[in-house]
């Protein structure tokens, strides 16, 4: 493996955790959440092309106590400027305050935006929300839910003071 191939996955690695770990409860200045924890990824395969780099199956990013998880994960951009991600297939973005879960994601790195598709489910302890599109935005906080489902709509079921 050649070394700028190795910077890029390196480089690939640290933007798909910064993509993937925001705390979609509030905003975060740092949306890696793993301070100098060091970065782990990997995958059944990884793949090279011109557009970017994919780990494909059981791809999963780790830092500290947070994880992206699906069955692939591409990277679009180069090794010095990666401008999206986007994981797909059973997508799990793992915090120890939350879980996210749904089909596909997709983090645009200019603006800031985590768009995660499909049966979208978000759990913050006993706290459920469902729903078929969640927009995040990493650097503001602001989220925006979409229906999903034969009645398109957005539910929950939250628990006061955590009873």
């Amino acid at each position: 493996m050649t070394m700028a191939k190795t910077r890029l996955i390196l480089c690939a690695a640290a933007t798909a955790l910064a993509v993937a770990l925001p705390s979609v409860g509030g905003a975060q200045n740092a949306p890696i959440g793993g301070g100098d924890a060091p970065i782990m990824w990997g995958g059944d395969r990884v793949q090279y092309s011109a557009e970017g780099f994919a780990l494909i199956g059981r791809a999963e990013i780790l830092q500290g106590d947070n994880r992206l998880r699906a069955e692939r994960i591409d990277f679009k951009g180069t090794e010095a400027d990666v401008r999206e991600a986007e994981a797909v297939g059973g997508v799990f973005f793992v915090t120890p305050q939350q879980t996210v879960r749904g089909d596909r994601a997709h983090y645009n790195l200019a603006n800031g935006d985590l768009t995660v598709t499909g049966q979208v489910v978000l759990n913050q302890g006993r706290n459920v929300a469902t729903g078929g599109r969640l927009i995040y935005n990493v650097r503001s906080g602001d989220a925006r839910w979409e229906g999903a489902g034969s009645n398109g709509r957005v539910q929950g079921v939250f628990y006061p003071n955590g009873n």
